[in-house]
């Protein structure tokens, strides 16, 4: 059995403890979601167990040949690279058979009659059958397909942030090792291809850490979860469900300890405090007892879960945004095509669909910050905006985190009226009082995304915009978030790929399906999704159905007579057509452009031919 073992890792940033002497085991076939509040330091634990940036004391144990692979958060690639040379960076052999076969099949195609391009051509066929990479170049397509990733000769610099995440989830993947860690990898990805990378991982031969915000494919594919929380790390057997179950049942029992521990603390404080008197070195293990005591009570105020969101609203009048006949396109695609929506007070609008498809445009239009070509976007008077954007505005990083607040306020007014100063909301979103003064770049990219949606809430917006707040802010703090959200007097609209998310905060759905094509749908995303596949599922087995006739009579028609002298013919033609385009598949190399062409092609044949042989045996039952 292939086993990672971690005993006593510290790791610190500052004077910070981000793990404090933690011990683990991750086995074969584990499937570990890691959670915890940003700046808890669960990408310095990935880090640390991948050997990227190792912890400052405390040993990880493996067999020699034990292989990780690493999506980071961030992904660090050259940017001279191609997409091709990114994929095949992996250091398996398999990578570098393929890509050598892959360029000299290029070859062979510009100059099929050269002897030296047929002996490279023949020698890259045979290493492709000596290491048997035939199943992972078929590999390599369907996951590049899933994932939406094209041209592989782009090169990386004039890819999208979310375009090279997906072409490092692809690289990762692709590597097949006994650890894959996964650092947040549904970021970026629309909702096929999230379904797609669940059935992936179930199905993944190797051990899987990943951190994610996305709390429905943490339920679906885990099974264990660990939370790191003020230094330690604790365990939970089963997916996200379960460890909610038996987080309740914790928390439930250290209130109990704690209540009786400050029972206790209360009495011995009152000892302490009637000083020296009559003490004596007897009287030192109570003392020390006492400072034990009293650590374990002042930490147990420590809880991830008070983070608190509560803040006063302006009134918000009837009218909202109109939006009347707006068209927008943005570099010849279309994005708003004569589209007209009328937004009320209190809604509480979900807004998705595929990638680049023009969702933060939308936004941005509302936001004043893209004017459209035609139409027009009316805000009503009394409409106060917030809008959390995708990227954090810029923020000094020399800047201190109380003075960036304060810039807005030195207080603000909660629902009941009360004054709270701006020391005092940092604390309530687990900025401890001695982070306040700190550096602004001393925080995790996390730690900032919370702060930033502080100063957002703290200008009282009665209309939320929010472009993919799940990306960078953990699980309590979105928790918090939906809380807020249900108590919100305005309007929210939120563009999304987080299903959980958008189920919880969401009303009504504006789905972007691209070219301009927006579809209202009135009911939840799960709904939606359900749908789609239902109709999916119908229409393959409607075609089947189609194709099958009972045999009402025992003889043929003269008809049935003449097709069933046909039919076999008609079978070998298309099994011949089908041998075709597979053996054209082979030959294609990365033209995916092409390879979708004939695999929309051979998916026709491969039904027309199932139609066949079902015919085939409807005609068979006849007596002769």
């Amino acid at each position: 059995m292939q086993t990672l073992k971690a005993e006593k890792l510290t790791k610190t940033y500052g004077e910070k403890t981000l793990f404090n002497k933690i011990n683990f085991i991750i086995n074969e076939q584990d499937r570990i979601g890691l959670i915890g509040m940003n700046g808890t330091g669960k990408t310095n634990l990935l880090n640390a167990i991948a050997n990227v940036d190792p912890a400052d004391s405390g040993e990880i144990i493996v067999p020699n040949d034990y292989s990780i692979s690493y999506l980071r958060q961030t992904p660090d690639f050259n940017t001279d690279m191609t997409v091709r040379n990114a994929i095949y960076n992996g250091d398996q052999p398999v990578f570098a058979a393929i890509n050598n076969y892959e360029n000299a099949v290029n070859a062979y195609a510009a100059n099929s009659l050269s002897d030296d391009v047929i002996k490279r051509f023949n020698n890259a066929e045979a290493e492709m059958n000596r290491l048997d990479a035939w199943n992972t170049e078929s590999d390599i397509k369907t996951i590049l397909t899933q994932l939406h990733i094209g041209n592989l000769d782009s090169p990386i610099d004039s890819l999208s942030g979310g375009q090279v995440k997906r072409v490092a989830l692809a690289q990762a993947l692709l590597e097949k090792s006994d650890l894959l860690i996964l650092d947040e990898p549904t970021n970026h990805l629309d909702f096929d291809s999230i379904t797609w990378l669940e059935t992936y991982l179930k199905n993944y031969p190797g051990a899987i850490l990943l951190v994610t915000h996305d709390r429905y494919f943490l339920d679906r594919v885990t099974n264990h979860i660990w939370e790191l929380s003020f230094g330690d790390l604790i365990e939970y057997q089963g997916n996200y469900q379960k460890y909610l179950e038996q987080k309740a049942i914790r928390d439930e029992q250290l209130s109990s300890s704690q209540t009786k521990a400050k029972k206790l603390y209360k009495s011995e404080l009152e000892w302490m405090k009637r000083g020296p008197q009559g003490r004596g070195t007897k009287q030192q293990a109570r003392i020390n007892r006492f400072n034990e005591l009293s650590d374990n009570v002042n930490a147990s105020i420590q809880n991830q879960d008070n983070v608190e969101i509560d803040f006063a609203q302006r009134r918000l009048g009837k009218k909202v945004i109109n939006i009347k006949n707006a068209s927008l396109t943005i570099d010849n695609k279309t994005i708003l095509s004569d589209f007209s929506e009328l937004i009320q007070a209190g809604e509480r609008i979900g807004i998705t669909g595929e990638n680049g498809a023009g969702k933060s445009s939308f936004l941005n239009s509302i936001a004043g910050k893209l004017s459209l070509d035609k139409g027009t976007i009316e805000l009503g008077e009394t409409v106060h905006l917030g809008y959390y954007t995708q990227q954090t505005e810029p923020i000094p990083g020399n800047e201190r985190i109380i003075s960036y607040l304060s810039k807005v306020g030195q207080e603000v007014v909660n629902s009941e009226g009360e004054r709270i100063s701006v020391a005092s909301l940092l604390e309530r979103f687990l900025f401890p009082s001695n982070m306040h003064g700190s550096l602004i770049r001393k925080l995790s990219g996390g730690e900032k995304r919370r702060l930033y949606l502080i100063k957002i809430l703290m200008e009282q917006p009665n209309v939320l915009l929010l472009d993919e707040p799940t990306n960078d802010l953990d699980i309590p703090t979105l928790t918090v978030l939906e809380d807020y959200l249900a108590k919100f007097n305005g309007t929210v609209l939120t563009v999304s790929h987080d299903r959980y998310f958008l189920d919880k905060t969401s009303d009504r759905l504006l789905i972007f399906e691209g070219n301009g094509r927006i579809l209202n749908y009135q009911k939840s995303i799960s709904d939606y999704l359900a749908k789609q596949s239902d109709l999916s599922q119908s229409h393959v087995s409607e075609k089947k159905e189609n194709s099958k006739v009972k045999t009402l009579v025992k003889k043929r028609t003269y008809m049935e007579q003449k097709e069933w002298e046909l039919i076999e013919g008609d079978i070998a033609k298309l099994e011949k057509t089908q041998s075709r385009i597979e053996n054209q598949m082979g030959e294609t190399g990365v033209d995916y452009g092409k390879l979708s062409e004939l695999q929309n092609e051979l998916n026709e044949i491969n039904l027309e031919l199932s139609e066949k042989m079902d015919r085939w045996e409807y005609l068979a039952d006849f007596e002769q």
